[in-house]
């Protein structure tokens, strides 16, 4: 049975999180992206929690967590500060069996698992792409620069007040554009509603507060933007699931990505799209069992 608990960490921020299974149990970790929040991961924690210990969080800036103004509180060290407390606190210290992520939880989850490798046995990844490999996308594919460009969008400073608009139609279409949004019920859009009118400013400040974005003129700061390879080298376990239908971030980023991820396995999965967590929970749970027994 799922829950939800306020987890109040030592540098004075709170995760409103979705919790399942025994206490003591070891821990999976699952992570959302946007527009998205803790609760795409329900059937997860149902399928999991009668052997594991499942904390969903909602990142800071979603739903109920907290949701600081500054634009640089949500830089990928704050994020992954949350983290480490909220598996120091929740999970026993850890390590975790597996952290789960997708999407923006995906970006966190790649730089936690480069730092912090004893936080986690292994590394699930779902449609999200690695920092070097994007940044390579970003810098060199018109493409992904087209596919990406909405990102630039969610960072003006009126991106709020036209995404809430009539009932939200902006965030329905970026939904639709991203897939087709076929799993989209009136149930779940209630969901998204309750998520989307606690406020849109954290989640969109995840977008400001990166430098990874197509640029818009030759001296855009992504454009000068390196990676070192041992800075972005995971040596961690790490399974990866790719909806292939995807158009924000087409398969193509899986290209290279062994270098970075030595000790990888990946599932590409014809057709589905990046909602894929949506539209195949039983595919996502069966990877993700697949990958707890390596």
């Amino acid at each position: 049975m799922t829950e939800t608990i306020f987890a109040e960490l030592p540098h004075g921020i709170t995760l409103h999180c979705r919790v399942a299974g025994p206490k003591g149990a070891p821990a999976l970790m699952f992570l959302h992206g946007f527009p998205e929040a803790a609760f795409v991961w329900d059937e997860m924690l149902a399928h999991f929690g009668d052997r594991y210990r499942c904390i969903a969080p909602n990142l800071r800036g979603f739903e109920q967590s907290s949701a600081p103004a500054e634009v640089a509180a949500y830089r990928v060290k704050h994020l992954m500060a949350d983290l480490m407390a909220l598996i120091a606190q929740q999970a026993g210290g850890g390590p975790l069996e597996a952290l789960i992520a997708h999407d923006w939880g995906g970006a966190v989850a790649w730089n936690l698992a480069v730092q912090h490798p004893e936080a986690m046995k292994r590394l699930v990844i779902i449609n999200s792409p690695h920092p070097a490999i994007f940044l390579r996308a970003l810098q060199t594919s018109p493409e992904q620069q087209a596919a990406s460009a909405y990102m630039n969008f969610l960072c003006r400073p009126d991106a709020e007040a036209q995404l809430s608009e009539n009932d939200f139609a902006r965030m329905w279409a970026l939904l639709d554009r991203m897939g087709s949004a076929t799993w989209l019920t009136e149930a779940v859009k209630d969901q998204y509603r309750a998520v989307w009118r606690a406020g849109l400013t954290g989640a969109l400040n995840y977008y400001r507060a990166s430098p990874l974005r197509p640029p818009t003129a030759p001296d855009s700061p992504v454009m000068s933007l390196s990676f070192p390879p041992e800075f972005v080298t995971v040596r961690v376990p790490t399974h990866v699931i790719w909806g292939e239908g995807d158009v924000a971030l087409p398969a193509s980023l899986l290209d290279g990505l062994q270098a970075f991820v030595p000790h990888m396995t990946l599932t590409r999965v014809p057709g589905a799209t990046h909602w894929i967590v949506h539209e195949r929970p039983q595919l996502v749970a069966a990877e993700i069992e697949s990958a707890l027994s390596r």
